[in-house]
């Protein structure tokens, strides 16, 4: 059923953010630190009979010199740098095999898949470890509230300094167009397309869609829906902890990168979709500062245009990129 605010409602929806003093100089901060270590990204080169594919087995170091995985694939015969997609998965997924991602070498353009530290046995298997140190203090099952009473110290903090330095590994390669990078990517690889976005200003364009951590105040007493439930349930018990659980949140709020972010865009959302509301897909690009568009499916879940969005990002990037 329709149970968020009306389309005519969601298209002007722009709710009040609440932004941090120190947003940019956490940020800044962050990775700077990053770039303390060195990103010694190496690509393997890997069979897995894909005959048309190049295809690599990507290491590089995240955040804090972590280890990420990923994979990195490009058309056979392929004479001069391409345009490249850094694609980012969702929540519980992990890189899977290169069989997965098929679609953007198919259509001319590289590839590369950033694994998610810590995910990747709810659906697609992942091969990268979260390897944090500290105390972090109790969470509820799941990854939305590890770390959740310090902005340094939540695990959305590693993966977003992974997803930017995803995006170097990507250009470091000598087969990539380091003036043609796109993010893209579904639920929480949405989330992370905007949040890099804010991040690294001179990607070519961003392809989030039914994107998750966006107006996480609104998601948590909208819906019921994992994942967006963890952080209700944290709080259910830690009833003193609401608000610095949510000031933590404003640090990783979609909205707060999306003002930030000048790369055109194209949006997809579900008006049925439960597990990501319209109304807080729609606050991030109501607030996303540069060139936007946005693909509405009405009766669709948090499953959106599937193959039909499939066709959209594909327009888009040949009219992007050629």
């Amino acid at each position: 059923m329709l149970y968020d605010l009306p389309l005519e409602e969601l298209r002007v929806y722009k709710p009040e953010r609440v932004e941090p003093q120190d947003f940019d100089a956490f940020w800044k901060k962050s990775i700077a630190d990053a770039q303390n270590y060195e990103l010694t990204a190496r690509f393997d080169k890997v069979d897995f009979n894909l005959a048309l594919l190049e295809t690599f087995d990507v290491t590089f170091n995240g955040f804090a010199g972590q280890p990420v995985k990923g994979w990195f694939i490009y058309p056979k015969n392929s004479e001069k740098p391409l345009p490249c997609v850094v694609k980012f998965i969702g929540y519980g997924g992990g890189r899977g095999f290169p069989v997965d991602w098929l679609l953007f070498p198919s259509a001319g353009y590289a590839v590369f898949v950033m694994d998610t530290r810590g995910q990747g046995s709810s659906w697609l298997r992942g091969d990268t470890p979260d390897n944090f140190d500290q105390d972090a203090g109790p969470h509820y099952p799941g990854f939305m509230t590890q770390g959740i009473l310090s902005a340094e110290t939540y695990y959305y903090h590693r993966v977003y300094i992974d997803a930017v330095r995803a995006v170097q590994a990507a250009r470091s390669h000598p087969m990539v167009d380091k003036n043609r990078v796109v993010c893209s990517g579904g639920s929480q690889g949405g989330g992370l397309s905007i949040a890099v976005a804010g991040l690294v200003p001179d990607l070519a364009g961003i392809m989030p869609d039914v994107p998750f951590l966006c107006h996480f105040k609104r998601a948590v007493t909208l819906t019921d829906e994992r994942p967006y439930n963890e952080i209700a349930h944290f709080l259910k018990t830690h009833r003193d902890k609401v608000d610095v659980a949510f000031n933590t949140l404003s640090y990783f709020d979609g909205m707060n990168f999306a003002v930030r972010a000048k790369a055109p865009a194209l949006f997809s959302v579900g008006l049925m979709d439960t597990t990501c509301p319209p109304s807080t897909v729609f606050a991030a690009y109501n607030y996303y500062a540069g060139k936007k568009d946005i693909r509405v499916y009405e009766f669709n879940l948090h499953e959106g245009g599937e193959s039909y969005q499939d066709l959209e990002r594909l327009n888009f990037l040949k009219k992007l990129l050629g």
